[in-house]
């Protein structure tokens, strides 16, 4: 079986991959992740899951590289880490009552050197809260590394009213139903033997 790599340091990712029971090493892409203007993002998402794992294939020939980026959509508009509480208070005011689409982008590049690429987007509706709330929940979680801020592995499911995806690992980072087809099409089956 070839090796795998994960072109992610995200710890959010990395405890996603172990529930496959792989090895697998972690590598961190060198990718400028800015949207492009006039990007749309989907596309961003994407491109950037498929520029991480191509920056980590260059020093890992022979392996499995998977990447990811996740891109949150209001309305056209991409919302991205806010690496900052008060980013991060901007951002849950105005997602509050909305529905916000979260494009989990999966990339993932075989032995040989071809790659696959898909999105697989959860769609969330936000409740709408007090301030107050979202504040305690950011000063609680400190989700500044999240797209949108929200956190649904842990107290950021108070946030949300509803989600809808074909995939629950999506939201979280790892779209995992996604990865294991994309890892059969590179010759690694699972559940291992």
């Amino acid at each position: 079986m070839p090796s795998i790599v994960l072109a992610s340091t995200s710890p959010y990712r990395r405890e996603l991959l172990h529930r496959l029971r792989l090895p697998f090493s972690v590598r961190s892409p060198q990718v400028d992740e800015d949207a492009r203007p006039g990007e749309a993002p989907r596309d961003t998402a994407c491109r950037l899951a498929l520029a991480k794992a191509r920056a980590v294939a260059l020093d890992q020939p022979g392996a499995v590289v998977i990447g990811s980026d996740q891109v949150a959509d209001v309305d056209g508009e991409a919302l991205s880490k806010p690496g900052s509480h008060e980013a991060a208070l901007v951002q849950l005011t105005r997602m509050q009552g909305r529905e916000v689409v979260f494009h989990t982008a999966l990339a993932v590049i075989g032995p040989d050197g071809t790659h696959q690429v898909d999105d697989v987007p959860t769609a969330v509706r936000f409740r709408v809260l007090p301030v107050e709330q979202l504040d305690a929940y950011l000063r609680a979680e400190k989700p500044y590394d999240c797209a949108g801020a929200a956190k649904i592995e842990s107290l950021g499911i108070t946030l949300l009213e509803s989600v809808r995806s074909d995939d629950p690992t999506a939201l979280i980072g790892l779209p995992l139903i996604r990865l294991t087809s994309m890892l059969a099409a590179c010759g690694v089956r699972l559940p291992a033997p």
